[in-house]
């Protein structure tokens, strides 16, 4: 195995090396990052190598980043073999499992940032990768009060990089919120196409009729199977409670049609589509943005706090910086945000004893 690369390029190890860790691979090489690739499967990194996902297979011991790609189940140990098997004084270690209150509570180290890539593929494998995978995606950051928060700025830097909105959340609110927007969407769209299947055995020509509509709504069941069982395990509490709820919808629509409500149809089918309009989308950065500058002492868990809140006030925050006080003791954390919404965040955070001062900047 080769590991040459240009003086001064910044060293990055994609530990499984298929859709997701092979898009990253692809996005930070693009950067000007040196990646090498590990998988399971040598076949696997070979071919990333051969795709230009990575520069080199095998592991890279000087590298300051790991990204932990490999599926749900062996990623806690993944990100603890990493974290002990680097030396580079800035290592940063981050994965990108659907899953985050599991495996940050199985890691549970400073220097690992909890991540998910809200980004995929129909296709598999490192076929499917390119470089632009996250561009305009949302990537949730899960701090936590063990999270060092200079390892935070650098996997926000990195992920920001390759062109993703970050969004930081803790790891149980993230796993609540994922069960609507992701894992039950993909249950759902599955159970929907099994069932058009089934019924396709007795009428030839019901995937014939299948138009749009139904195309946009089981497009998700096309993806690797092989990740959901692991998922459904980790985020079973969630999944449940939501598959409960929208069970208890569907019910109450066919009463509704049952009974031939049409008020109550159509007072539904508006609600839908009302918030269907309100989804956001990706667009220019806003005309203002603003400077919220927090004193605060410089100790892990304050991070985590106040990053998850911009995240729950849904506040995009474009940049982070952390400036550490010569004492040791404090620091200031700056967070640019966009300009209408700093005075939410403001007073949040003053609710919270924060002295938070905002400064508008072009």
């Amino acid at each position: 195995m080769s590991t040459a690369s240009g003086p001064g390029r910044r060293r990055a190890v994609v530990v499984g090396t298929g859709l997701i860790g092979g898009s990253v691979g692809m996005a930070l090489r693009s950067q000007g990052w040196h990646v090498s690739g590990i998988d399971l499967d040598p076949a696997a990194a070979a071919e990333a190598r051969a795709a230009g996902a990575v520069d080199a297979t095998g592991d890279d011991p000087d590298a300051e980043l790991v990204v932990v790609a490999t599926p749900l189940g062996p990623t806690p140990s993944a990100v603890r073999h990493a974290l002990a098997g680097h030396a580079h004084p800035g290592l940063v270690v981050t994965d990108v499992a659907a899953v985050k209150a599991g495996v940050t509570a199985a890691v549970g180290h400073p220097r690992f940032v909890g991540g998910h890539p809200m980004a995929g593929s129909e296709q598999v494998g490192v076929a499917g990768a390119h470089a632009d995978l996250f561009v305009g995606a949302t990537w949730v950051l899960t701090p936590t009060q063990h999270t060092d928060p200079d390892a935070f700025a650098a996997v926000r830097a990195m992920v920001t990089s390759l062109g993703a909105d970050v969004v930081a959340l803790s790891p149980e609110q993230h796993d609540a919120l994922v069960a609507v927007v992701s894992h039950v969407p993909h249950l759902t769209a599955a159970t929907l196409m099994n069932l058009a299947g089934s019924m396709a055995e007795q009428h030839a020509a019901l995937l014939r009729l299948a138009a749009g509509g139904f195309r946009d709504m089981t497009r998700v069941a096309a993806g690797d199977p092989h990740i959901w069982p692991d998922v459904c395990v980790a985020n079973a509490p969630a999944i449940v409670e939501v598959l409960d709820r929208l069970v208890a919808g569907l019910q109450a629509m066919r009463d509704r049609v049952v009974h031939s409500d049409r008020a109550g149809i159509l007072a539904d089918l508006g609600r839908a589509a009302g918030a269907r309009r309100a989804l956001p989308v990706g667009g220019e950065p806003p005309e203002q943005l603003a400077e919220v500058r927090v004193p605060v002492p410089d100790r892990p868990g304050v991070l985590a706090q106040i990053t998850t809140l911009a995240g729950d006030l849904g506040l995009n925050v474009f940049d982070l910086e952390i400036a550490h006080s010569t004492e040791g003791d404090r620091g200031v954390l700056v967070l640019v945000v966009d300009a209408s919404g700093a005075d939410t965040l403001q007073h949040a955070l003053t609710e919270r004893g924060y002295q938070a001062s905002l400064q508008v900047i072009a």
